[in-house]
């Protein structure tokens, strides 16, 4: 058999350029695969040490401690006021870095592809992804991406791994709280949950509800900065919200933490929308406020240094650390009453992140 034989049986497959949503094939290691990551990845993340394609990035570090973390979003829907999975999967990753003092230094990315997705829809993703990695000034050096059948992972999937060093002159950590603290929150509560939930239900109201999400390393900055190890905690209240992330420091420490209630910085918007359905604004997740707890005394410096970024213009003092009740958070309320605070056995809402 000659080779034009063989020739006349080879059947090329359509040009990577013809389609308009991912298919199997992109996942398969071949020219699909390779395509996809020079057309729609490549030209977002684009940096030195991702650009070599390696199997693993090579990146330089100072001597010292580094913090890791990895998270994987699942958000539903993909995009919502504020943001989309790809910045949100940023924001959320370099914000747990930053929660234990260290500076974010670099990002990884694994995608879970549906076949099926619209490249319109990825192309907004990578892109918000990208802008939010520029703009925190953190490269994402390493990747994965793979295909799945249709209806196996609602479109998209990501997770991310950062890296961050540590100051060992800045090492805040839950169980470092202690009776005297001031509870401080650098801004508005329950936008994030919200802005995804309304999306999701299909519901409207007369005032749009954003996500906050962002990146909060700049607040933590300044907290380094302005009021240095007079900071014991910090911690960013996602899944289960300021409740949920309070009760845990509460646990960890030892301690006790009572709120005030009128001190708690709830948006009306949300504040209505939560009384519609029912919902409790502590429990509400966010993606771009942090709680601090700073020592007796320096709560007045930690505020102002907040309040210097936009991020923080408004936080505010909210409770403190006591010694009493320990592991438990109570709030005094608007009526004058005391009520604990406790922890969910589940979700508000699920997928938000």
């Amino acid at each position: 058999m000659g080779d034009s034989s063989i020739a006349d049986g080879v059947n090329c497959p359509v040009p990577f350029s013809r389609y308009d949503r991912v298919q199997l094939g992109h996942g398969s290691g071949g020219k699909m695969s390779a395509a996809l990551l020079k057309e729609r990845f490549l030209p977002h993340f684009s940096n030195p040490a991702l650009a070599k394609l390696t199997d693993a990035a090579i990146v330089e570090v100072a001597a010292g401690r580094l913090a890791v973390s990895t998270d994987t979003f699942v958000v539903r829907p993909l995009e919502f006021p504020g943001g989309n999975i790809g910045s949100l999967a940023v924001h959320g990753t370099l914000n747990d870095i930053a929660m234990m003092g260290a500076r974010p230094r670099y990002l990884s990315a694994g995608f879970v592809l549906e076949e099926g997705l619209e490249f319109e829809v990825l192309d907004r993703i990578i892109a918000a992804m990208a802008r939010a990695a520029e703009e925190a000034g953190v490269p994402i050096v390493a990747g994965d991406t793979k295909v799945v059948e249709r209806g196996k992972a609602d479109g998209v999937f990501i997770n991310t791994t950062g890296i961050g060093e540590l100051d060992r002159g800045f090492a805040p950590a839950p169980d470092l709280a202690r009776a005297g603290d001031a509870v401080i929150v650098s801004g508005p509560i329950g936008r994030h949950g919200i802005a995804v939930m309304a999306v999701r239900e299909g519901l409207e109201f007369e005032v749009e509800i954003e996500s906050d999400a962002a990146t909060l390393s700049p607040l933590v900055e300044l907290l380094r900065e302005q009021v240095g190890d007079a900071v014991h905690v910090l911690r960013d209240p996602t899944r289960g919200g300021v409740a949920s992330a309070l009760n845990e420091i509460a646990e960890s420490a030892g301690v006790g933490v009572e709120l005030v209630e009128d001190a708690l910085p709830i948006p009306g918007p949300v504040r209505a929308v939560c009384e519609i359905l029912g919902f409790d604004p502590l429990y509400v997740a966010n993606e771009g406020i942090l709680i601090a707890m700073v020592e007796g005394g320096s709560e007045q410096n930690a505020v102002a240094a907040l309040r210097a970024h936009p991020l923080g213009e408004e936080a505010t003092v909210v409770g403190r650390v006591v010694e009493a009740h320990p592991g438990l958070v109570a709030m005094r309320t608007g009526i004058g009453g005391t009520r604990v605070v406790d922890m969910l056995p589940g979700e508000q809402l699920p997928r938000i992140c």
